[in-house]
């Protein structure tokens, strides 16, 4: 599997869409929305040869770098893969239009896959990819499809909270003031404050963030730490998503960690449900190779891998986590939103800033 080296983006509309874009969608802590900062190899991709299949990557390298060695072997496609932020990557893919190399975009979260299809840049799927996965993991027009899950949770100390809250609205209420934790600059955290505003408008959501930040959160830079308080004892509850507890109690032991999880209730903002997810794009010169691929993505042997090395959730049907303890994806009462609309990751990132969040 080669890897291309990087093109920088000149032109200026595009460093315009890049800069709000790459702000606004922070970074996860295992999955950085920076991936991994650059590329190696040096040959770009000879699209007459009709062998090759470029992909471009949201996904941190060291993360999926083996599935797709293994995609490769799978597919029998060569396969070159350009890493960097699903937003950077978003923004590039804007830019080059018609004439970029890439064939798929693999991407961290859904806004980056909905910016490309409100723009018209995605292929439709086959409508038997579509159905491997339930229609609230993909795009509602087909454009493209979740590969792996991941909830927003509370994190809490059970030692100081009996009652945890069931809505995010519950912690602007003085008895959580000063001791809920969050990373307001992590992407998982806009994206949740950009599926409230989708869900419950602009002015309910500003008036949220104003009365959350008036209650005095701790920040912290990513989810990681926000965990690590509440289990340390500095914090009383934590917005994570749920693999960060999965992964330090298969780390450390289910005994060694003290933090809890609970799953907000009625299809509350807090407990949205994104997805990583995949699309072909328009114009192709290997749309075969590619939707190949994306089947590939969503086979039992992919989804156990995101299930095992990530925690996430498996999202094709049939296809059940080897996590211990982790609740089934259907058991989650996430709210009823098209992923796709999450795409407006710059207004949210612009409410942020008038909130002093950002």
């Amino acid at each position: 599997m080669r890897r291309p080296t990087a093109r920088s983006i000149t032109a200026v509309a595009a460093v315009a869409l890049l800069a709000p874009l790459m702000a606004a969608c922070g970074g996860n802590d295992k999955d950085s929305d920076t991936g991994s900062g650059s590329d190696s190899g040096t040959k770009a991709k000879d699209k007459a040869s009709g062998q090759t299949l470029t992909i471009y990557s949201g996904r941190n390298e060291d993360l999926i770098a083996p599935l797709l060695e293994k995609l490769e072997k799978a597919t029998g496609n060569k396969v070159e893969v350009r890493y960097g932020g699903s937003a950077e990557l978003a923004a590039q893919l804007l830019e080059e239009g018609g004439k970029t190399d890439a064939d798929l975009f693999l991407s961290q979260d859904a806004g980056a896959l909905g910016a490309l299809a409100k723009e018209g840049r995605l292929a439709d799927l086959p409508q038997a990819s579509l159905d491997k996965v339930d229609k609230a993991f993909r795009a509602e027009d087909g454009s493209w499809v979740g590969v792996s899950g991941r909830a927003r949770v509370i994190a809490y100390d059970p030692a100081k909270v009996k009652k945890v809250p069931d809505s995010v609205h519950d912690l602007t209420k003085p008895e959580w003031k000063g001791k809920v934790a969050y990373a307001p600059t992590n992407a998982s955290f806009q994206a949740f404050v950009t599926g409230m505003r989708v869900l419950e408008g602009d002015d309910a959501t500003r008036k949220w963030l104003k009365d959350f930040k008036a209650n005095d959160p701790q920040v912290y830079e990513k989810n990681t730490p926000v965990l690590a308080a509440v289990n340390d004892g500095k914090a009383e509850l934590g917005l994570i998503n749920h693999y960060y507890w999965y992964e330090k109690v298969a780390e450390e032991g289910a005994d060694k960690v003290k933090a809890k999880l609970h799953y907000p209730t009625k299809g509350d903002a807090g407990a949205l449900v994104n997805v990583a997810g995949v699309g072909v794009l328009k114009g192709s010169g290997e749309s075969a190779a590619a939707e190949k691929a994306v089947d590939f993505l969503l086979s039992e042997e992919a989804q156990t891998y995101f299930s095992d090395e990530t925690k996430e959730y498996p999202v094709a049907a049939g296809v059940k986590s080897n996590v211990e303890g982790l609740p089934p994806l259907d058991s989650i009462d996430a709210p009823d939103i098209d992923l796709s609309k999450l795409e407006s990751l710059e207004q949210t990132l612009k409410m942020l800033q008038e909130a002093g969040m950002v």
